[in-house]
């Protein structure tokens, strides 16, 4: 049973992260080879100076004999850690005997005490000061010329044995704060100060071995974040992640740590069971929902969160919940970005099938396995169809039909959208100019601009060559983006779609009213076109509320001088309160649902369901 002074003293040591097992076996490997080489000149020095071959034989074998402790099969790494010491140490006491006590041949001591540093453990320092003050002590007292070579310690062997002892602790202490001073250095980013990968990975080890209850693992990544980088440059990120650093360590709880896993990609870990992670999730999205200032202007912050727990893992292991929530992650991004979700057995399965999807999809276009759909735009007034919304679909050989929820995420993160985009920009505009010389009258056709699409630089140019090949007037082109995309720099995105206006193309905003654009973000961007999303349109029938909401949308537009296009009508009672209420213009199964270009003839009347919208006014709710 360990003694209370004992247990005080372990606990007052500076305890240091273990060496991976791997880094320890070759360390001990190289000390090990180094004990057999001093066990070996020992005995030849020992010769060399005059002493019986018996006695050299035996001064050789006192320091190879430690080793043997280190070769056990069962020996831990104290005990193996212990053995190689001893050896050392051995050779230490042996070279200052044969040297006769010189004061130079002490040195060897200090030599082994930065040689058993590479443990990185208290028990070779320890041992090493107990042989020192022990041998110095002891056999300096019986045969004081062979351990020292002067007066004084003749005298008073133990007083210099603690000399001498005070000395290897001074060294010890001097490595061990090195080793401390370091690890500290090399468990932390030195950007944000936050913890590193190896940081976090420790204290999810500690913590699942402390407690048998529930641990959790957060994995955060910074939506876009390489658009700042390229639109801002790289001190603008930086400032951005230390800020996102700063946040994030206001929302946690004492216990909990936060950690940079490296670029953009952060982690929590909590302990505690999912319910505890989620929460510290949902005030991380809060507290990240504010902008950041970054050189006296406001830059978005968004992030997508994964989090897993030990309940959900199968083993307690820090990698597999770091894997796990970095799966649930990748989750959070198919699904739209900025938020949170929970790791669920099976994820692993479908990011494997997500990568699947995402090599087949490089080939797609290539293979001829991608076709524009088109759904109609109908004017209200008078039930015309006026242009088309180009939509893209994936006939894949195994799979069919590939939804676009499914495969335009994959595109838009791994960069083959723009290959994408523009073979469906060149699809659609051309489809145009044929249905514009079919019709007698010009025919709009209008193309989703993915955020990826709009960040690069040559954008602007691709849109203007097209037109040119393929004749079609700018103004019947329409380019959409949707609101998100509008505020990861809105100075730079309304620059983009300035130069894209110059060209005469319209720009419309879609799906508004989900996204976050404030009425300053409205005023700044060169919109033509507001398309409110089908969410609000669905419940006009009944809902007061959706009835007001999409009024509102209405006097906005027409205020702001901006033609709307109300997307996701499906029945006649949706079409009867949108005429009422001035809508211009919608889209929706009631009017056509999206279809190959084969089965569009805009000369021809409009769809039955697409009579005129009645035009008396709708009571206000």
């Amino acid at each position: 049973m360990e003694l209370p002074v004992i247990g005080r003293l372990r606990r007052a040591l500076p305890e240091g992260r273990p060496l991976p097992d791997e880094v320890w076996q070759r360390r001990h490997a190289l000390l090990l080879r180094l004990a057999a080489v001093q066990a070996v000149a020992i005995g030849v020095l020992a010769v060399a100076r005059g002493w019986a071959p018996a006695a050299a034989g035996g001064a050789a074998l006192a320091v190879a004999y430690p080793v043997s402790f280190s070769l056990l099969p069962n020996a831990g790494r104290t005990l193996r850690a212990a053995g190689v010491t001893g050896s050392l140490l051995a050779a230490s006491v042996l070279f200052v005997h044969v040297c006769d006590g010189l004061t130079e041949a002490h040195f060897h001591f200090f030599v082994v005490v930065g040689l058993v540093s590479l443990y990185q453990d208290w028990v070779p320092f320890g041992l090493a000061l107990v042989v020192v003050i022990g041998h110095h002590g002891a056999v300096g007292t019986l045969f004081p010329h062979s351990v020292f070579d002067h007066e004084a310690a003749y005298r008073d062997p133990w007083l210099w044995a603690l000399v001498h002892g005070g000395f290897v602790l001074a060294a010890s202490l001097a490595h061990l704060s090195s080793w401390r001073l370091n690890e500290r250095q090399g468990l932390h980013d030195p950007l944000t100060g936050l913890a590193n990968r190896t940081r976090l990975l420790q204290t999810t080890a500690t913590l699942l071995a402390r407690r048998t209850g529930p641990v959790s693992v957060l994995f955060l990544d910074l939506d876009d974040f390489k658009d700042v980088n390229d639109t801002r440059g790289h001190a603008a990120g930086d400032v951005l992640l230390t800020t996102v650093g700063d946040r994030l360590r206001a929302c946690v709880r004492e216990g909990d740590e936060v950690g940079r896993l490296g670029g953009d990609e952060f982690a929590v870990v909590v302990d505690g069971g999912a319910d505890e992670a989620a929460a510290v999730g949902e005030r991380v999205l809060a507290a990240l929902a504010e902008p950041v200032d970054v050189g006296g202007r406001p830059l978005a912050v968004h992030v997508s969160i994964g989090v897993a727990d030990t309940a959900t893992a199968g083993d307690r292991r820090p990698g597999t919940l770091l894997r796990n929530a970095d799966l649930a992650m990748y989750r959070a991004k198919a699904l739209g970005k900025n938020r949170l979700v929970r790791y669920a057995p099976g994820m692993a399965e479908a990011a494997e099938e997500e990568v699947t999807l995402l090599q087949d999809l490089t080939a797609a276009v290539r293979a001829g396995q991608l076709e524009v759909y088109y759904q109609p735009t109908i004017d209200l007034a008078d039930g015309r169809t006026t242009g088309y919304e180009a939509l893209l679909r994936w006939q894949h050989p195994q799979r069919g039909l590939v939804p676009p929820a499914e495969f335009v995420p994959l595109a838009e993160a791994s960069g083959a959208i723009l290959e994408i985009g523009r073979w469906v920009l060149e699809q659609a505009v051309g489809q145009a100019t044929v249905w514009t010389a079919e019709a007698g009258r010009p025919i709009g056709i209008a193309v989703n601009l993915s955020p990826r699409q709009l960040a690069d630089d040559d954008v602007v140019a691709l849109v203007s060559a097209v037109l040119a090949a393929s004749g079609l007037p700018a103004a019947q082109l329409t380019l959409e983006v949707t609101e998100g995309v509008l505020l990861r720099d809105v100075d730079r995105v309304a620059g983009q779609l300035r130069a894209l206006r110059e060209l005469g193309v319209r720009i419309a905003i879609d799906d508004f009213g989900t996204g976050y654009a404030s009425l300053t973000y409205l005023r700044r961007l060169p919109a033509d076109v507001l398309k409110i999303d089908r969410s609000f349109v669905q419940d006009l029938g009944g809902d007061v509320r959706s009835r007001a909401l999409v009024a509102s949308m209405i006097e906005l537009a027409r205020n702001l001088r901006l033609e709307v296009v109300a997307e996701g009508v499906e029945t006649s009672e949706q079409h009867a309160v949108l005429g009422g209420l001035a809508c211009s213009h919608a889209q929706g199964y009631l009017f056509g649902r999206p279809l190959p270009a084969p089965a569009h003839d805009p000369a021809q009347p409009a769809p039955t369901g697409a009579v005129p919208a009645p035009r008396e006014p709708v009571p206000a709710p």
